[in-house]
């Protein structure tokens, strides 16, 4: 089923690391935002690396990205995917990624996923000149990595927002 991204990237002209997967979830498409499966890890992960509640609402995340400089986007505009399975994107077009850090102070790229990796290498690093840092995926689907695991990676943000 081809999936169009439905929702901007969320930045300012502060942020100062970007945070990419690779096209949203059935769930993000659903309530408009990024990470928004009940059981992604991805908000709690966040919240943990710098100490504050989880944010509940759309609009309080947002906030919370803001306050720490943080841009959300996805690698992809449109694919064919079936569900939320990466593993079954085809056809992908890339996102002008450039055009957004071009927009703000970003400095470090960070892909979550081996999946969003894969296609930021093929399609974006060559306009962006950013090597990516690769973060573990925090969806669902992956279960195999343990929370304390996941978190000592994520933890690596903190060392680019200084």
């Amino acid at each position: 089923m081809l999936v169009t991204h439905e929702f901007p990237a969320f930045y300012d002209k502060n942020s100062k690391i970007l945070i990419l997967g690779s096209i949203p979830s059935v769930k993000s498409r659903e309530y408009g935002f990024y990470y928004m499966h009940p059981q992604n890890r991805f908000w709690r992960l966040l919240s943990d690396v710098f100490n504050e509640e989880i944010p509940s609402t759309i609009n309080g995340k947002k906030e919370f990205l803001k306050d720490h400089h943080i841009a959300l986007w996805d690698v992809l505009s449109s694919c064919d995917i079936t569900g939320s399975s990466d593993s079954t994107i085809k056809n992908p077009i890339p996102n002008d990624i450039n055009s957004l850090i071009k927009k703000t102070n970003i400095k470090a790229v960070f892909v979550t996923g081996k999946k969003a990796e894969t296609l930021y290498n093929k399609y974006c690093l060559k306009h962006t000149n950013i090597k990516p840092i690769y973060l573990p995926s925090s969806s669902p689907a992956n279960q195999t990595i343990k929370y304390s695991n996941l978190l000592e990676e994520y933890q690596n943000i903190l060392k680019h927002l200084k």
